[in-house]
């Protein structure tokens, strides 16, 4: 049974990954005819990581199935059951304090902080703050859920909150603050946070509000880590923070992948131990379930070592250099393009991805479909990607001159799209910005404003993520528009 579940991701995930690879093999032909060969050892490292990540991804996906996904609906179940608010409040801060800051994710982004920046911003300190500040939020979006609250009034006052801090903090760290959001939304954090809300709605007894409140956490939750990291730069005032790549990242082989299999373990460590209380009191797994979830958290561990090997072995190098030598070619149109299209088609081997769009088949009863979805997100990332490339080449323009109408935009529309799509729209930003965006695009970004004159690492190639988070949402209600006026054509009413 598992075997065959372990073929359908492994073709799922194997066309996925075969677009970016097509990518990358195009350019470097062309660099090759042109005389700007790529390196053949950096070559033959991102082809074994190609496949790397396809073994590693299918093998997670698979754990997320078994283990993930029954582990966190029946965590929202019981807490459910109890109708003691405070344990409900207490369990999230734990919750999402542990598995936020295990995210392997944030745990890259925040190493490149601290690298750009030279230690002016500690890797432990964005830890910390953003961890806090999803474990708040987590709360905050649980309660929602439990009392009904209309999930658009709170994500106009969490954003409306933003804005406002935004306004007192320099740009380096609205940047910062909002790659980190979308960085705790990664490959181990979406399918427990999914779960977690599936598991709590589904307890309701209205099916149709139960159905939009399966989705929607994801987007609440991340807007703690922005409030996080920019409490962050006003206590501390950090101000005109610059910039640049490490002169030397590489380590050696067996360092890095021993590094990577301490942080997966530490990265899945806080599920166990989470499965183990809930295992010690009354609300207990029965047996061949309980072996089933253990199970499936060891295939979640041993797919994140093989995926984040790959990742680290063969992509971030190459995205770097494929962004610097992209940019000697002064074509501005072109890096523009490439952009989107790297944008495009890397979305597709998101981990969270894959578990967010069965979640919506299986919420919906297939009556909102899964390629819909995901053509809207990739355009989204797209468009994401090839308007940062646009904010690097042009020294006029930055990244709040995105952000602010762009959020407004999500606000407004969450006024008159469907409740579903909503939820979805936000969760969408969170999935789309895991370990692929957090590596390949924003290294392939930093590469570009390494080469780019007058250009700064940190304040124009960081801030991607945060555009990577927001597109999705835009795109993903937009659909939401054009369901909603289609079943009004055919006489169905969608609130």
């Amino acid at each position: 049974m598992r075997l065959g579940i372990l073929g359908e991701k492994f073709k799922e995930v194997l066309f996925s990954v075969l677009p970016v690879t097509a990518i990358v093999l195009v350019l470097s032909g062309v660099f090759w005819l042109t005389g700007r060969p790529l390196p053949p050892m950096m070559m033959l490292y991102f082809l074994l990581g190609v496949v790397l990540i396809i073994a590693g991804l299918s093998v997670f996906l698979l754990g997320v199935d078994v283990g993930i996904v029954p582990l966190a609906t029946h965590i929202g179940g019981t807490l459910s059951k109890s109708n003691r608010l405070w344990l409900l409040a207490a369990a999230g801060l734990v919750i999402g304090f542990f598995i936020c800051i295990a995210e392997p994710d944030l745990q890259i982004l925040a190493g490149q902080i601290e690298g750009v920046t030279s230690g002016t911003i500690s890797k432990m300190s964005i830890l910390t703050v953003v961890s806090f500040g999803i474990a708040v939020m987590l709360v905050l979006g649980l309660i929602r859920i439990v009392y009904n609250f209309p999930q658009n009034i709170l994500l106009t006052i969490l954003y409306g909150v933003i804005l406002i801090i935004g306004l007192f903090t320099p740009p380096e760290i609205l940047a910062i603050s909002f790659d980190a959001s979308g960085a705790t939304t990664g490959a181990l954090t979406v399918p427990f946070i999914l779960a977690l809300a599936l598991g709590i709605s589904s307890l309701k007894k209205d099916s149709k509000t139960s159905e939009e409140d399966s989705f929607g956490l994801v987007g609440v939750t991340s807007t703690g880590a922005i409030i996080g990291v920019l409490m962050l730069g006003l206590i501390k005032r950090i101000h005109d923070l610059t910039g640049a790549l490490p002169e030397d990242t590489s380590t050696g082989a067996v360092s890095m992948i021993l590094e990577i299999v301490r942080d997966s373990f530490v990265a899945i460590l806080p599920l166990f131990v989470i499965f183990a209380v809930f295992q010690a009191t009354a609300s207990k797994f029965p047996k061949r379930q309980a072996r089933r979830v253990i199970v499936g958290l060891t295939y979640n561990c041993l797919g994140l070592i093989l995926f984040l090997v790959g990742v680290n072995m063969g992509f971030m190098d190459l995205g770097v250099e494929l962004g610097a030598t992209i940019v000697g070619y002064n074509k501005n149109l072109l890096i523009v393009a490439l952009g989107f299209m790297v944008g495009f088609v890397t979305i597709m081997a998101e981990p969270a991805v894959y578990v967010l769009m069965q979640q919506i088949e299986d919420v919906t009863s297939g009556y909102v479909k899964r390629n819909i979805v995901l053509g809207a997100l990739a355009i989204g990332v797209g468009l994401a990607v090839g308007l940062s490339m646009l904010r690097i080449l042009t020294p006029g323009i930055q990244l709040w001159h995105y952000l602010l109408p762009g959020f407004i935009i999500c606000v407004l529309l969450s006024f008159f799209t469907p409740k579903l799509f909503v939820g979805i729209g936000f969760d969408s930003g969170g999935v789309a910005s895991g370990p692929m965006t957090a590596t390949f695009i924003l290294a392939f970004s930093q590469g570009v404003a390494s080469a780019t004159a007058g250009a700064d690492v940190l304040k124009d190639a960081f801030g991607m993520i945060s555009m990577v988070a927001m597109m999705p949402i835009i795109t993903i209600e937009i659909l939401g528009l054009i369901f909603k006026f289609s079943l009004q054509k055919g006489g169905v009413d969608q609130s």
